[in-house]
């Protein structure tokens, strides 16, 4: 397999939908503090259920608003208490084991500037980093690591571009250079992704709907059990069984740790999970929304493993395009929301908490009487870790990182 750099298709696009990671391969942020951090961005694709993942168990309306849909300590299985308030979902004991230890630290009612609620827009601001979607072709990691360079912490030498059959992640995108990565099977789409990106390319690319729709005719007809747990460079087969899921998420993100790790290699890096959009049969507690953040929650561990002595100079920041439906909808789902959670680890966090200015759930709290109302702009979590950990300019961060947001003041202490 070879070297690739090119600009990706929409074809790529489809193909790409799995998994996957790009590093700047600009290896050393300059250490005149003692310091060598690393920072890793995952972005969750689909929008979480930040009430699914962390419940609000102290709310009086959390159990009315939820029913025996909500997560609770006395529940089956029982929710993870993390204070006096909030709860985590019982899938992810290893976070709550490194929440209790202080490297992980949880962000509620957070959102992007974004109020609309479409997944490709909504991304598109989560990752450029500018409040409308479709602005710009260059992501806020890259122009942070940019900012760097200027300001001579950055060693942009050795850097190279790897491909290999998939999409660099928007965030770093940009004049730095990039280097990705992709496992070799990716994870097929789910069906709602199949309908979405059908109905997308229909108004788009007429001729590449009516193959889609070919293939995934052709996939529902030679659909015999088991089919669903392959794994599989073609987005119109069925999704993997969960055990294939939780083996990939530990693969990818274990991989992405040893590239960081390195002591040549990059020093941040982003990818992406997809499979978050969960509108039918969510199952917080037993299917699912636990089953993928059991996966996710493999991943953290095989991050923390494969950091090895560099875990202690880590930030792993998860973040999500926006959250889901307050209530239940009538598939046991959730739909398109607006304010989730943001989960942060690593060795390098002052954790043990969660960040909250909480909104309440009564109906006249919640946003458009249907969203959990954000109170906190996930833009100040992220500039916040990259003036503290990185040592990017609080002006640099207003102007460029993140353009027009001096009003979003960098949160503070997130860091040891």
């Amino acid at each position: 397999m070879g070297f690739v750099n090119h600009l990706p298709t929409r074809r790529e696009l489809l193909v790409g939908s799995g998994a996957l990671f790009a590093w700047s391969q600009m290896p050393r942020i300059a250490r005149a503090e003692g310091r060598d951090p690393r920072l890793l961005v995952v972005v969750l694709r689909g929008a979480l259920d930040g009430l699914g993942a962390v419940a609000p168990v102290g709310d009086p309306d959390w159990v009315g608003l939820r029913g025996d849909r909500a997560l609770v300590l006395d529940g089956k299985p029982p929710a993870l208490p993390l204070d006096s308030f909030f709860a985590l979902n019982p899938a992810m004991p290893n976070l709550h084991r490194l929440y209790k230890t202080g490297k992980a630290a949880i962000v509620h009612a957070a959102a992007t500037p974004y109020r609309e609620r479409s997944h490709f827009d909504g991304q598109d601001v989560l990752e450029s980093g500018i409040s409308k979607p479709g602005v710009t072709a260059s992501g806020w990691l890259n122009r942070a690591l940019l900012a760097m360079e200027s300001g001579g912490r950055v060693d942009p030498r050795g850097s190279r571009a790897l491909g290999i059959g998939s999409v660099t992640p928007l965030v770093v995108r940009g004049s730095a250079p990039v280097m990705t990565w992709v496992p070799q099977k990716l994870l097929p789409a789910s069906e709602d992704t199949q309908n979405r990106l059908l109905d997308l390319y229909q108004h788009t690319d007429p001729k590449l709907a009516t193959v889609l729709q070919a293939r995934m005719k052709l996939a529902s007809l030679g659909g015999a059990p088991g089919t669903g747990d392959q794994m599989s460079d073609d987005p119109t087969l069925m999704p993997p069984g969960i055990a294939r899921v939780r083996a990939y998420f530990a693969e990818a993100a274990g991989t992405a740790a040893r590239y960081l790790a390195k002591a040549d290699g990059p020093r941040v890096g982003a990818m992406g999970f997809v499979g978050w959009d969960t509108h039918i049969a969510e199952g917080a507690a037993s299917g699912q929304l636990y089953n993928l953040l059991g996966a996710l929650d493999g991943a953290f561990a095989a991050i923390e493993s494969n950091m090895g002595e560099a875990w202690r100079e880590t930030v792993v920041a998860v973040v999500t395009e926006f959250g889901r439906t307050a209530r239940i909808n009538g598939t046991q789902g959730t739909d398109h929301g607006t304010g989730t959670v943001a989960f942060l680890i690593g060795g390098a966090l002052a954790g043990g908490r969660v960040i909250a200015d909480w909104p309440g759930l009564k109906p006249a709290q919640l946003f458009e009487d249907r969203d959990l109302k954000p109170t906190t702009d996930l833009r100040a979590v992220l500039k916040g870790l990259l003036r503290d950990h990185l040592r990017v300019e609080e002006k640099v961060l207003a102007d460029a990182v993140f353009p027009g947001s001096a009003d979003v003041k960098p949160m503070g202490g997130l860091v040891g």
